[in-house]
C-alpha cells in the first residue's frame, strides 16, 4: 500500500484534521454505540470531496462495528441479528443497489432529507414521548425503515441515525442496542466496503486514507467504550438522544450549505 499517495490526496495539515475527527468520531462511536460514519462524513467532508471522505471513513467503519458486534460473545451477536433479521435484509440489499447512485444523486438532498427526519424524532422522544410500534407491525416497520436506512447508507455511507432513532423509539435494553447496533452496521458497512470497490470510490489511490484513519478511530473507541460502561440506560437513552440531534442539525447544515 503506497501511503506517500496520501499527500497527493491530502496536504499534512488536513491529515493532522482528519486524524483528530477519526479519534473523536471512534469515542462517540464506543460511548453510544454509533454516530462514527456521521462524525468523519461531515467533518471530512468540510475540506475533502464527498468521495474521498466516504472513502475515508469505510475501513473504520467496518472494524469497529464487527469490534462491537462481538463484545460479549458471538452467541449474543447471532441471537441479536435474528431479531432483527428483516431490518438487516432490507438495509443490505437497498446499500448495495443504491451505492451505484453515489456519483449521481444530489448529497446535498440526502442529507437535507435525513436531517429533518432524525431531529423531528429526536426531539419527540427527548421531550418524554413514546413510540409505541405493535409487535404485529414490527416486520413492517424493519423491512420499510431497514429499506430507507439502506438507500441514504449507500449515498452517503450514513444509516445510524435512522436505525438508532428507531431502536431508541421502541426502548430497546441498552445493550441489546449496542450489540444489535453493532450487528447492523457491521454487516451494512461489509456491503458498503463490497459496493464501493464496485462503484470505484474505494481504490488503490484511496485505500491509505481509510487505512490510516482507522487507528485514531479505534483508539478513541476504547477511550469512549470505558464512559459507555457507566451509563445507565436512562442516562443511555439521554446521550444518544442528544447525539442525534447535533448529528441532525449537522445533516442540515450539509444539505442547505
Amino acid at each position: 500500500m503506497d501511503f506517500n499517495a496520501l499527500f497527493s490526496l491530502l496536504t499534512l495539515p488536513q491529515m493532522v484534521i482528519s486524524l483528530g475527527i477519526a479519534l473523536l468520531a471512534g469515542f462517540v462511536k464506543g460511548a453510544t454505540g454509533f454516530a462514527m460514519p456521521m462524525i468523519m462524513i461531515s467533518g471530512l467532508g468540510s475540506f475533502l470531496s464527498p468521495e474521498l471522505a466516504l472513502a475515508g471513513l469505510i475501513l473504520s467503519t467496518v472494524v469497529s462495528n464487527i469490534w462491537q458486534s462481538l463484545r460479549g460473545g458471538v452467541a449474543e451477536a447471532v441471537q441479536a441479528a435474528k431479531v432483527y433479521k428483516l431490518y438487516i435484509a432490507a438495509l443490505l440489499v437497498m446499500i448495495l443497489l443504491s451505492a451505484q447512485l453515489v456519483v449521481i444523486l444530489p448529497q446535498s438532498v440526502v442529507f437535507l432529507t435525513l436531517g429533518i427526519i432524525v431531529i423531528v424524532l429526536a426531539s419527540y422522544l427527548l421531550i418524554g414521548r413514546a413510540l409505541h410500534i405493535p409487535d404485529h407491525h414490527r416486520a413492517f416497520y424493519d423491512l420499510g425503515l431497514g429499506a430507507l436506512s439502506g438507500v441514504i447508507g449507500g449515498v452517503a455511507g450514513i444509516w445510524g441515525p435512522l436505525t438508532v432513532a428507531y431502536l431508541t423509539a421502541v426502548d430497546t435494553p441498552k445493550k441489546m442496542q449496542i450489540k444489535i447496533t453493532g450487528v447492523i452496521f457491521g454487516a451494512g458497512a461489509l456491503m458498503l466496503f463490497a459496493a464501493h470497490l464496485r462503484s470505484g470510490v474505494l481504490n488503490a489511490h484511496t485505500l491509505p486514507l481509510s487505512f490510516a484513519l482507522l487507528f485514531p478511530a479505534l483508539l478513541g473507541m476504547v477511550i469512549g467504550q470505558q464512559v459507555q460502561d457507566r451509563l445507565d440506560q436512562k442516562k443511555f437513552k439521554r446521550a444518544t438522544l442528544f447525539v442525534l440531534l447535533v448529528a441532525g442539525a449537522n445533516l442540515v447544515r450539509r444539505g442547505l450549505f
